[in-house]
């Protein structure tokens, strides 16, 4: 069976590859990788899934600032602008493989993404009011419009608009240069000078096709980030308290992961109220019955916020959790088994950002298959398991979403739920296997040429001779 997905595969990872595209879509979120590792561990710092910890971060103040805020700016420093970090790597990357000046491709992808962006929002005047100090005097459920940046649009929300910014104007960008438009500087001229003015052109005819697409935007009342991100919610409205639903959710929401955009942000704007609501439901009822009575048969719901978190996925979107393992211990490659290792903790708390961008999975269909499939398997089999009475539905009692797996199903369900949970976490190795092998034996090949590439380049002394200079 591996070898019929490699004969498939393969080709398709060989096609990737060599995208120019989807090679600056991968080496762009690159850039952002080693932040977002970094980011992870403070995030964990600040949201560890130990009650005693938690309560202490959150009650330490620093001046008039929580230590549990303070650890969360590192986090914020990192996934809320990881758009920013991903547009500028994407814009230089393109930039490398048209053969023009990196840098200048990625300022130039930047500036269209910025141009597009809304500046302006509503915000409730009662909230800004309560986080300004500022007392004013308003009724309740007022908005103001605020000038400034939405960190929605600079994290994970923004991303998709700016993978479509940094590729088209730098190819824009590339395209009039080979036309020849550029200010031509004297001989003797300083070369950053040169650079600069050479730029001067190219980069004003990007900025005028970006403000006409943002005038087009604003005359039809949007904006490019609205539009985008209102369009994708649209499939998700009128999903419910079904398996069908929960599946189809899940099935969006590795989608929008796929091409970048946080799809739990998405699909949770719509999908989380209904779980948040049936997991108070099971609450009172477990309060009700106790442990004894509490089951489908006497009203529970399998389907709640609960089941969401703690058995859909495991270390992630995408139960990523599982992949680490394959990583770790079926692939030979560096690239693979470095990131597992850097991975690896932020993962068994359920943190893959460095997974989602750093294997990555963004705009990567070799692992597109397995991404979707193991938390749809997931999914489906601890519902039958719940539904046949094999262990109980989660309880509804509020368990942090970074409680490691195997701990978290003990709590919310029985040993039972917990053993479950393994299960699962195995069978998803076995998923993620080929597809994974598939892309180790391609990092493989390019680590090899790379390194006879080097050996090539070496200059032995032992073969020089002197008679012949």
């Amino acid at each position: 069976m591996m070898d019929k997905l490699e004969k498939v595969l393969g080709p398709l990872a060989t096609a990737i590859g060599k995208n120019k595209y989807l090679i600056a879509i991968r080496d762009g979120f690159l850039v952002s990788t080693p932040l977002l590792i970094a980011g992870s561990v403070f995030l964990l710092l600040a949201n560890f899934p130990i009650e005693a910890w938690t309560n202490f971060v959150e009650n330490l103040m620093i001046g008039n600032q929580s230590l549990a805020s303070l650890l969360s700016k590192c986090s914020d420093a990192t996934f809320s602008i990881m758009a920013v970090f991903a547009t500028m790597g994407i814009g230089y990357t393109i930039a490398r493989e048209n053969k023009s000046t990196p840098i200048f491709g990625a300022v130039v992808a930047l500036m269209s993404w910025f141009i597009l962006m809304p500046f302006q929002f509503n915000a409730n005047i009662t909230s800004l009011a309560d986080a300004t100090g500022v007392a004013i005097n308003v009724p309740e459920g007022a908005n103001a419009v605020v000038s400034g940046l939405q960190f929605g649009w600079l994290g994970s929300k923004g991303l998709f608009v700016g993978i479509i910014c940094a590729i088209t104007s730098v190819e824009l960008y590339s395209w009039v240069e080979r036309k020849g438009w550029v200010i031509k500087m004297p001989a003797g001229v300083p070369p950053t000078v040169v650079q600069s003015f050479s730029a001067l052109i190219p980069a004003f005819i990007v900025m005028t096709v970006f403000f006409l697409i943002n005038l087009c935007f604003v005359a039809c009342g949007t904006n490019a980030f609205d539009f985008v991100f209102a369009f994708l919610q649209t499939p998700l409205l009128g999903l419910g308290d079904t398996l069908g639903a929960m599946v189809v959710a899940y099935i969006f929401l590795h989608l929008f992961w796929f091409f970048g955009i946080n799809g739990g942000s998405v699909v949770g704007a719509v999908f989380n109220p209904i779980l948040q609501s049936l997991a108070l439901e099971n609450l009172d009822l477990y309060r009700e019955l106790g442990p004894a009575g509490y089951s489908v048969a006497n009203g529970a719901h399998i389907i709640s916020q609960q089941f969401q978190d703690l058995f859909a996925t495991f270390g992630g979107a995408g139960s990523t959790l599982s992949l680490l393992i394959a990583m770790l211990f079926f692939c030979k490659s560096k690239r693979i088994k470095e990131l597992g290792k850097l991975s690896l903790v932020p993962g068994i708390f359920g943190i893959n950002e460095p997974i989602i961008f750093g294997l990555p999975v963004v705009l990567n269909p070799v692992i597109l298959i397995p991404f979707i499939l193991v938390p749809t398997m997931n999914i489906v089999l601890s519902y039958l398991a719940m539904n046949m009475g094999l262990f109980p539905p989660c309880n509804g009692i509020s368990i942090p979403w970074t409680m490691p797996v195997i701990i978290s199903g003990f709590l919310s369900t029985n040993w039972m739920g917990a053993l479950f949970q393994g299960v699962l976490l195995v069978l998803g190795v076995f998923v993620y296997l080929p597809f994974i092998k598939t892309m180790d034996k391609q990092y493989l090949a390019e680590e090899a040429a790379a390194a006879d590439s080097a050996d090539t380049d070496d200059i032995d002394l032992d073969d020089l001779d002197l008679d012949d200079l």
